[in-house]
């Protein structure tokens, strides 16, 4: 396949991905110095080549919510920042099931067990290990969606048993930089994230691992976070983008908003350093991207969402998004999970969704409009 938008060294980029080649660091900073639609042509271009031209869709649950100890300043669920959240402990297999088999009927591929706290720990809570292995069996077992989960720190004793168990994708972003990293969370170090993506993949587990943009983070840190993926080796790579939560130390920084365009541009970067992965919109895209934003982020290489509420905050319906990537001229994935997308526009949002902690936090954007 041969792709030229023009610009020499998207074109040389795209080639050289094409030809099989990886992208490094030197490539990635002069990339994301590269005008967005340039750029954004070129990892469209090679998404095309690469992918299946559909774009998978995953949904979460917030299965223990708030009182964690760690302090990611980002984050409303830690007990150290003034959130006024929903807290509960874990919510129990069968509302957990009942969160999975929504997400199917609404269209997911894989479906995400997530709980607030530095790690799972099947020495010190076994009653809350044996409860989360139960829920990953019953979605297993009664749903079509794979199963995902996002538990903190694992052992490799944890890693090795939730891999058995027929967990398929581990999740626990890096945030963002390893120089960013100390400016974002104190409670533990970049390379204690590392480690547990390592053992988790030792285990057998694909990995799903992303970043938050818009922390005031530089550009080169958002390309370092992308190399450092690189090296770990991914399988989804989900793009957050800050939506700042009363009450956090990002929202009280008062951060410049994020732009489109430096959402767009880094997507396709990422794209182009990450050409066999699941390029994933994730939290915060509709508080920072508008519909013709979400699909310039489409169309610039990303085929993943995350849909449906997030673990604090509320998301799109289901419906809007496949509207929006039917837009960016793509279809949703049936996979895994052969759903009608006509009959989930259909329905729309209908509001069944578990009671769960989502849509508990406040913005910083929902409390001026209050306001």
């Amino acid at each position: 396949m041969v792709y030229e938008t023009g610009n020499r060294t998207v074109d040389d980029a795209v080639r050289r991905v094409l030809d099989g080649e990886t992208l490094d660091r030197r490539d990635g900073l002069a990339l994301i110095a590269q005008p967005v639609d340039a750029v954004a042509a070129g990892a469209d271009a090679v998404r095309a080549a690469l992918g299946d031209g559909t774009v998978d869709a995953c949904s979460i649950v917030n299965a223990k919510a708030g009182n964690c100890a760690e302090d990611c300043g980002f984050c409303a669920q830690s007990v150290h920042f003034d959130t006024g959240i929903d807290d509960y402990g874990f919510l129990g297999a069968e509302k957990i099931l009942e969160a999975a088999k929504r997400a199917e009927r609404d269209g997911s591929q894989r479906f995400g067990i997530v709980l607030a706290e530095k790690g799972v720990s099947k020495e010190r809570r076994p009653e809350e290990w044996e409860e989360v292995l139960e829920a990953i069996r019953l979605v297993r077992d009664e749903t079509d969606v794979e199963v995902d989960a996002s538990l903190g720190i694992l052992t490799e004793e944890e890693a090795a048993i939730l891999a058995e168990e027929g967990l398929n994708h581990y999740n626990h972003n890096i945030e963002t930089s390893p120089r960013y990293f100390p400016e974002v969370v104190g409670t533990h170090s970049f390379e204690d994230r590392v480690e547990t993506l390592e053992v988790a993949k030792e285990a057998g587990m694909d990995l799903c691992a992303g970043v938050i943009l818009g922390m005031g983070e530089s550009p080169t840190d958002r390309v370092d976070a992308a190399v450092a993926l690189q090296d770990i080796g991914v399988a989804s790579l989900p793009v957050n983008v800050l939506n700042p939560v009363a009450g956090t130390p990002m929202a009280e920084r008062g951060l410049p908003d994020i732009t489109t365009e430096e959402v767009v541009r880094t997507v396709a970067v990422y794209r182009l350093l990450h050409p066999d992965a699941r390029v994933r919109l994730t939290g915060g895209r509709e508080a920072n991207l508008d519909t013709e934003g979400q699909v310039a982020a489409l169309e610039a290489g990303a085929d993943g969402i995350l849909t449906g509420d997030y673990l604090t905050t509320e998301g799109q319906s289901p419906a809007d998004d496949i509207e929006i990537v039917e837009e960016a001229g793509l279809e949703p994935n049936t996979g895994t999970n052969e759903f009608d997308p006509e009959r989930v526009k259909e329905r729309g949002d209908d509001a069944t969704a578990p009671e769960t902690a989502a849509g508990s936090a406040q913005s910083n954007a929902e409390l001026q409009s209050d306001g």
